[in-house]
C-alpha cells in the first residue's frame, strides 16, 4: 500500500501548493485524482514519483518510508510514472525503449500487443526513434506502453487522455480495466474524464492544495457530476 501522510509542499516559502495532504492507495485499486486545474494534482503525483520532494510529511510504500528517495530509487522500489508531457529520447528506438522498460528482450508478439493496446500500429512504430519526429499523441501512447511493461507495484498516470484520439482513448480505458481487474498492482490516474472516473475504485478530489471529496466511486462520482459540487470538474466526451 502507498501512503501519503500530512504532506506539505511549499517551494516558495509561505505559499503552500499542497497543504497537509494525506491519502491511502490500497493494493490492487484504481484511484483517480481529480479536481480543478491548478489544485495540486500533478504536484502530488510528481511527489509520489520522487520528482518533487515534500517540505514536510511522509510517503510510505508497504510501510517503508521512501520520502527521501529520488525517482530512480523509487522506480526500483516499484513506482512507475507517466508524464503529462513525455520525455523524448534521441537515438533510442521504440523497440529499445520498451525492452528497457520491461527489463528484458521482448518478442515481436509482445511488442505488438502492448503497442496495439495503447493505439499504436506496431509495424509502423516499433523501429522508429523516440524523438521529435513523433507527435505529442504518439509519444504519449508509447510512454504509457513503457509504464505498462514495468509491472510496477504502483503506476501513476498524469492525464493519460491528453493528446490521444478517441479510438486510442477507448483502448486505454480497456487496458486500465484489465489492470484494475487483475488486482496485482495499484493505479493512480489524474483525470477529469467521466469515462475514467466511472471505472475508478475510489475518487479523490484535490482542490486548493487539499483533499476535498474522497471515497468510493458510488458515493463520489454522482456528486462530481453536479455543478454545485465541482463546476466543470468532469469533462464529458464528445
Amino acid at each position: 500500500m502507498l501512503e501519503v501522510k500530512n504532506v506539505v509542499f511549499a517551494p516558495e516559502g509561505d505559499r503552500k501548493i499542497l497543504n497537509d495532504v494525506s491519502i491511502q492507495v490500497p493494493d490492487g485499486k484504481l484511484i483517480v485524482l481529480t479536481g480543478p486545474n491548478g489544485g495540486g494534482k500533478t504536484t502530488l503525483a510528481k511527489m509520489i514519483a520522487g520528482i518533487n520532494m515534500p517540505t514536510s510529511g511522509q510517503i510510505l510504500l508497504d510501510g517503508e518510508d521512501i520520502t527521501a528517495l529520488d525517482p530512480t530509487e523509487r522506480a526500483k522500489k516499484g513506482i512507475a510514472f507517466a508524464f503529462q508531457q513525455p520525455v523524448r529520447f534521441k537515438g533510442i528506438s521504440v523497440r529499445k525503449l520498451l525492452c528497457l522498460a520491461a527489463g528484458r528482450e521482448l518478442t515481436d508478439e509482445e511488442l505488438g500487443k502492448v503497442l496495439t493496446d495503447v493505439g499504436v500500429q506496431p509495424e509502423l512504430y516499433v523501429d522508429r526513434q523516440v524523438d521529435t519526429k513523433l507527435s505529442g499523441g504518439e509519444i504519449k501512447r508509447i510512454e504509457i506502453a513503457s509504464v505498462l511493461l514495468r509491472n510496477a507495484k504502483v503506476m501513476v498516470f498524469d492525464e493519460p487522455e491528453a493528446g490521444i484520439d478517441l479510438w486510442s482513448f477507448n483502448n486505454l480505458i480497456r487496458v486500465f480495466e484489465i489492470i484494475r481487474d487483475r488486482r496485482d498492482c495499484s493505479l493512480i490516474v489524474i483525470s477529469h474524464q467521466e469515462r475514467i472516473l466511472s471505472i475508478a475504485d475510489e475518487i479523490i478530489m484535490i482542490q486548493n492544495g487539499k483533499v476535498g471529496l474522497s471515497g468510493d466511486r458510488g458515493s463520489i462520482f454522482p456528486r462530481l457530476l453536479c455543478k454545485n459540487d465541482c463546476e466543470d470538474c468532469v469533462r464529458k466526451e464528445g
